[in-house]
């Protein structure tokens, strides 16, 4: 097996050392199967792909859908190594909808992944599907129990009609984890550690096919409740109004005029601690008009917020009240000197409503009790270059700066009091985290790369540079100045066999921590209490995670795969205290029908 690895390794090091980019964002491009979008500063989020003029006969014939996922370092407790194609890629153009598929590995990690779908004779497509993944934790390092297990279960239904397509999908997630990341305590090996989150999400879809008048209606809602009774409740509707293609006279330059109507709801509620309690109902406006000539264009435009917020705790008396307008450019221009190279930048802001499910999948290990403020970025200045190089290079480099205030990121806790015993809640150990706020500067440099040598390989890339300015603190806890990341996949052996390379670097990270130790007091109900020492200038160290990937086509139904993952066995830590799984390995079936 360690011959097979080491083969493998030093495969796709060769074939991937030039590529640079992380894929978070999956777009399905029709009739140039070699030609996948790379990720770029569009942001589609939506179950069905988004294409206008789309003849619906056609389309009706060959439905097809795509998820976006946001793909962690591989090896961490909450990732999935089953949704992110980059892990675990596909067969291009042979992949059957129907399928199921189930493996096992080391750390007592079990997968189970299936989907099924079928199209009717109305042109109505539904289908369901399923992940489970699951795995007993790092029982060697931690004393108390680290073992974590999580799944999505999930329906959805795709229609075709005469004027546009339909897409609404539900979805149930549940991941049952442990505050394990406990460095300033000792106690004893059955403490009870467990947190727990249920979500239940429904989102619809429509888009005409035409750009006339009504474009497209997205709504979204999530329900969300943790072991500690946090309970949020989230809604949104966004309705897109245009007009395109009107031409302006004889010059070949064409007008598009859009206008985005916005509303958002959001109610947080907190149990524990200082049970804070959050309420938002924001309304947005984004009018814009857009010339275009070919390849080239210039967007104009404005975005307003009418947000209303009300903020409650037990910290305070009565409820904090904010009702305010805000006002953000928004414009955009590319100038298109050849396919290849395409100039473009603007300026854009916006205000982003934080909430406790977003927190969560950025960090499972915040503290169930949070003071949600919305981050505002008041402008962003961006440039780049990107081009499409003869279907074969696809580049994008962009760099900006920004200014925003309430930048959102998380602080590490201490511990909630200073009694001198071990009998307490899971999460005060020092193991949690809450969100933070602070007005700054960004500055960023982006790059991404997809690369086609051959037909049967790809090779991508991304690197990016993000360097925070604060106005209170010296630092930004908890993120990386450089994230980088490489990969590639290759076909061989008639298509039969699929390997997957992929790489992800981070740099190391500045965070605070305490130390704590038991000191005497006379008044203390024992005569010991505890006393902690912040350090505000601790280091998570950086890391390298190395992932490889094969799947064999026994049969056309029937195939064997194998999973490798943080093959550097580096027992690195995304936050402090919390080291992910050293090397993995994976090995399963799957069965297409």
């Amino acid at each position: 097996m360690n011959k097979k690895i080491q083969i493998l390794s030093i495969l796709f090091l060769g074939i991937s050392q030039f590529a640079f980019s992380q894929i978070k964002e999956e777009k399905l491009i029709l009739n140039k199967k070699r030609e996948p979008e790379i990720k770029k500063i569009e942001k589609k989020k939506t179950s069905v792909e988004t294409i206008k003029n789309y003849p619906p006969e056609e389309k009706s014939q060959n439905p097809v859908k795509y998820n976006i996922t946001d793909v962690p370092a591989s090896s961490d407790f909450k990732t999935s190594t089953i949704q992110g194609e980059d892990i675990a890629p596909k067969f291009d153009g042979t992949a059957q909808n129907n399928y199921f598929q189930f493996g096992m590995g080391n750390y007592g990690k079990i997968l189970g992944d299936a989907n099924i779908s079928k199209t009717l004779e109305n042109k109505l497509e539904v289908g369901a599907d399923v992940h489970v993944l699951s795995t007993q934790g790092l029982k060697k390092e931690y004393p108390w129990n680290s073992k974590q297990n999580s799944g999505t279960l999930g329906a959805f239904l795709n229609s075709y009609g005469d004027k546009g397509k339909f897409n609404v999908n539900a979805e149930y997630g549940i991941d049952n984890y442990n505050y394990y990341g406990i460095y300033a305590l000792e106690p004893s090996s059955d403490v009870d550690l467990k947190q727990k989150v249920n979500q239940f999400k429904v989102n619809g879809y429509y888009d005409f096919y035409s750009n006339e008048i009504l474009n497209d209606v997205r709504v979204k809602s999530s329900f969300l409740k943790d072991h500690f009774d946090a309970q949020e409740n989230q809604a949104s509707i966004l309705a897109n109004f245009s007009k395109h293609a009107i031409d302006i006279g004889s010059s070949g330059i064409s007008l598009n005029a859009d206008l985005g109507v916005g509303l958002e709801t959001l109610k947080t509620d907190f149990a524990i601690r200082d049970k804070n309690s959050s309420n938002f109902f924001n309304t947005s406006l984004s009018p814009k008009v857009t010339f275009r000539k070919g390849e080239s264009y210039l967007m104009l435009g404005s975005s307003f917020d009418f947000l209303n917020a009300k903020n409650s705790s037990d910290l305070w008396d009565g409820q904090i009240k904010n009702n305010k307008t805000y006002w953000f450019p928004q414009a955009e221009f590319q100038l298109a000197a050849a396919n290849g190279f395409k100039f473009y930048g603007g300026v854009d802001g916006g205000l982003k409503l934080n909430t406790y499910s977003e927190m969560l999948q950025a960090n499972p290990f915040i503290l169930s009790d949070q003071f949600l403020r919305p981050t505002q970025t008041k402008y962003h200045f961006y440039f780049g270059l990107k081009g499409d190089i003869d279907e074969t290079l696809k580049y994008d480099f962009s760099a900006g700066y920004g200014k925003m205030k309430d930048i959102m990121f998380f602080k590490a806790n201490s511990l909630f009091d200073n009694m001198y015993t071990l009998n307490r809640s899971a999460y005060n150990f020092a193991n949690t985290f809450s969100a933070v706020y602070d007005d700054g500067n960004v500055s960023d440099i982006k790059g991404s790369v997809q690369y086609f040598p051959l037909a049967n390989l790809v090779l991508d890339g991304e690197v990016r540079f993000t360097k925070y300015d604060l106005k209170n603190y010296e630092n930004i806890y908890n993120v990386p100045l450089v994230t980088a990341s490489i990969g590639a996949k290759y076909t061989m052996l008639d298509k039969k066999l699929l390997l997957g390379f992929k790489g992800i670097f981070a740099s190391d990270r500045t965070t605070n921590s305490y130390q704590i130790e038991g000191v005497s007091d006379p008044m203390a109900q024992n005569g010991m209490v505890y006393q902690s020492t912040e350090n505000t200038n601790d280091k998570v160290g950086g890391y390298a995670d190395i992932n490889l990937s094969a799947e064999y086509k026994v049969h056309k139904n029937f195939s064997i795969f194998a999973l490798g993952n943080n093959l550097l066995s580096s027992k690195y830590q995304t936050y402090k205290g919390y080291k992910v799984l050293g090397a993995q390995i994976l090995g399963g079936v799957k069965i297409t029908f």
